[in-house]
Formats: structure tokens, C-alpha cells, sequence
């Protein structure tokens, strides 16, 4: 039996690919050990998966929230987060070379958590992307100015990693490149919804999405009830975007109000704390932690912060959405959403307003039978694609 170690730090969203490809790879043989923060415990080891601590016990949702409230400048919020989780990653360093001894082969996350360690035990690696952008044109002819350009930012890119490999004695590289595996890089993404880059190299591969049907998921009573007793109802959906520090009745206002005057019965997720003295109207229910396999399938459309997660989810069940990124790379998937006509322009999170989302939701009723058609015929590309378990069969041709 072959055994293998996936290391991941963030929000669920980060968490939640390496949960799909562990059960697939179980499922097929594998020893799999997922590490992560340790506040994702419960949500790891209910799946069934072998679970390692990593890091220091923090709220890892809380924190990204009190980074968030400090700037709303959505390239330094960014910034402040990668800073983040780059020093967690640092100090982490001896708990993942411990956790890497004894394994045929490493799975290195899109945060390249573990890359180094493996490399200093000589194991093999195969990397995870989740972000296009973050993939190297290494078959693009460049002139002077992009190898100046380039070589500035690779630099920078690979300075928290050359902390770590200094460490271990290492000799620093020049770009995540020299760390990166030389065999295999699974991007969990659909070629449906992303083209291929013609000067990515081959072992570049879009698999398709990863993810899991909940069949078995029972709603409690009264989001049943909710759900069954009227239109379809709008999702609100922010992910960790919604995880308050402190109370945000002001931004829930504006889209509660907004669904009044739209005529939108909605199912809004998060805002917990703003919840607690909170009174919603009879066309609108709050509900917490809910797949989105299920949930999404119970909507008209979605309303969310473009994770990617979320993102990935309106795609593989056909649903469209009116994208509300926070931060850069959320912006992204965001407008990939909207070239494929699968959902509205974005409104971005500094623009929020009672007004803009209004304008947004008549953009969609206006363009909704297009957008669904549009969503359902993606959702059925996609889903023969068989993501996870393409993923699973690449890196059995390897291991």
C-alpha cells in the first residue's frame, strides 16, 4: 500500500479539494494523511481520513476575517493573508518534515506546503494548482524584458520558500519552478471552463473538477419546509468572506433589503454573529453549514464570493450566480464565471451597495434563461469528466 501525505493551510475552501482526492485515493489503496490546521479536525477525520495537526490551534476563518477588516484594498488584503500563511507555513516546517518520513510520495498543495520538506528526504512529489495564473509559461519565447520582469517576481514568489530551505541546509532557487514537481501537476478545474494554456508543459493537467454528491444529506425541518414553500429561493453564499470579527448588520441589510425589493425569497449562509439579534423576514431563512451539492441544486441562482469552491460548485450543478469577489484571485474566477455568460458582471466587495446589488439581480432576471441554459449545458460537460477520479488515475501511473 502506497502512502502519501497532503499538507494545507487556509479556510475550507483550501481544505476541501484535498478532502475529495483523499477519499478518492483511499478508495483506490492509498494511505493517505491529510494535515491541516488543527480547527479542521472534525470536518477532516468525518470523512473518514486520517488527520494530522499542523500549525498553531487558531480560528483560521476568524483570522482571516480581522486581516480582512484591516484594508479593503482587495491586492493588500491579499497580500496580508499570503503573509500570513506563509509564516504559519515557516514555523511549521519540522512538524511536516516529521510527518513526510515514512511516505512513498508527497502531494504538495497549492500553497506548496511540503515541497521543501520532501525534497530533503529525497521523495517524490506531485502538485495540486488551484489557480491558472500561478502555472509557469515555460514553452512561451521571452523577450528581455519579460525574463527582467519575470525573474524579479519568481524571486519574490519563492523567498518564503527559501526561508524554509534554508533551514535544512538547502541552496536557495530562483522560482517555485525548481520546487515544483517535474512529473505531475493536477489543475482540479474543467477544460469546459478554462482553456488550456498552449505554453503550459505537459505535466500541466486540467482533470476536470473535484468533487462529491452528498445523496445522503437530510435537511432539518425547517429549511425543508422553507424550500418547499415557494419560488426558489436565491442562495447567499460569502463563504469565509461572511466569517464576521465583529457584527456586520450593515452589509446584511443591504442585501436583505435588496431581496425585499426584488421580490427574492433567499437562503442567506454566515453572517453568524450578526445573526443572533437578527430578525429576517418570512420570505428568507438563515441556515448554517449546508453542502452546497445539495444547496445549490434548491436554488434559482447563487449569490457568492467566487471561491474556489463556490465557484467550481455553480458550474458542476448548473446553477447561475452573481459573483461578489473580495480578494484577487477571487476576481478572477469571477470573470471566468462571466465570460462563460454563467453569471453576472461582478460586483466587487468595495462597491457594495443596496442600489448594486439591485442592479445586479435585475441583470440576471433580465439574462436568466440564458445564464441557466448556459450553466446547465457546462454542468453536463463537466460532470464526464470524472475529475477526482482522472486525478487518481495520473498519479497511479506514477506511484
Amino acid at each position: 500500500m502506497k502512502k502519501t501525505a497532503i499538507f494545507t493551510m487556509g479556510t475550507r475552501g483550501d481544505v476541501q479539494p484535498y478532502i475529495f482526492l483523499s477519499k478518492e485515493l483511499m478508495k483506490n489503496g492509498y494511505d493517505v494523511t491529510l494535515a491541516s490546521h488543527p480547527c479542521w479536525k472534525k470536518l477532516i477525520e468525518e470523512e473518514g481520513i486520517h488527520f494530522e495537526p499542523v500549525g498553531p490551534d487558531i480560528d483560521i476563518e476568524k483570522e482571516a476575517a480581522a486581516i480582512r477588516g484591516k484594508v479593503s484594498n482587495p491586492a493588500i488584503s491579499m497580500f496580508m493573508t499570503m503573509n500570513f500563511i506563509f509564516r504559519i507555513i515557516q514555523e511549521s516546517t519540522s512538524e511536516v518534515y516529521e510527518l513526510c518520513k515514512g511516505k512513498d510520495f508527497i502531494i504538495v498543495s497549492h500553497s506548496q506546503m511540503g515541497a521543501v520538506e520532501a525534497d530533503v528526504l529525497g521523495l517524490p512529489t506531485v502538485n495540486v494548482t488551484l489557480q491558472t495564473q500561478m502555472i509557469g509559461e515555460n514553452l512561451k519565447p521571452k523577450t528581455l524584458k519579460d525574463k527582467i520582469i519575470g525573474g524579479m517576481i519568481a524571486r519574490m514568489v519563492a523567498r518564503p520558500y527559501n526561508r524554509i530551505r534554508k533551514v535544512y541546509g538547502l541552496k536557495s532557487v530562483k522560482s517555485l519552478d525548481e520546487i515544483m514537481s517535474d512529473r505531475l501537476n493536477l489543475i482540479p478545474i474543467s477544460k469546459y471552463a478554462v482553456e488550456r494554456n498552449p505554453y503550459w508543459e505537459e505535466k500541466n493537467i486540467l482533470t476536470g473538477y473535484w468533487y462529491n454528491d452528498e445523496t445522503d444529506y437530510t435537511p432539518d425541518k425547517e429549511l425543508a419546509e422553507f424550500i418547499s414553500g415557494g419560488e426558489k429561493p436565491v442562495i447567499l453564499a460569502l463563504g469565509a468572506m461572511s466569517f464576521e470579527k465583529d457584527s456586520e448588520k450593515e452589509k446584511l441589510d443591504m442585501f436583505v433589503n435588496a431581496f425585499k425589493k426584488t421580490g427574492c425569497r433567499a437562503i442567506i449562509q454566515g453572517f453568524q454573529k450578526t445573526m443572533l439579534d437578527y430578525e429576517l423576514p418570512e420570505s428568507m431563512i438563515a441556515c448554517k453549514s449546508v453542502p452546497h451539492s445539495w444547496l445549490f441544486k434548491q436554488a434559482k441562482f447563487v449569490i457568492h464570493h467566487c471561491g474556489f469552491g463556490t465557484t467550481a460548485a455553480t458550474l458542476i450543478y448548473g446553477i447561475p450566480s452573481i459573483p461578489v469577489p473580495h480578494v484577487l484571485d477571487q476576481m478572477g474566477f469571477a470573470m471566468q464565471l462571466n465570460n462563460l455568460n454563467a453569471a453576472t458582471k461582478p460586483l466587487n466587495a468595495r462597491d457594495l451597495s443596496e442600489e448594486n446589488i439591485i442592479a445586479r439581480i435585475n441583470e440576471m432576471n433580465g439574462g436568466y434563461e440564458q445564464m441557466k441554459k448556459n450553466a446547465q449545458t457546462l454542468s453536463e460537460k463537466i460532470k464526464t469528466e470524472g475529475g477526482v477520479s482522472e486525478a487518481v488515475r495520473l498519479i497511479g501511473e506514477l506511484f
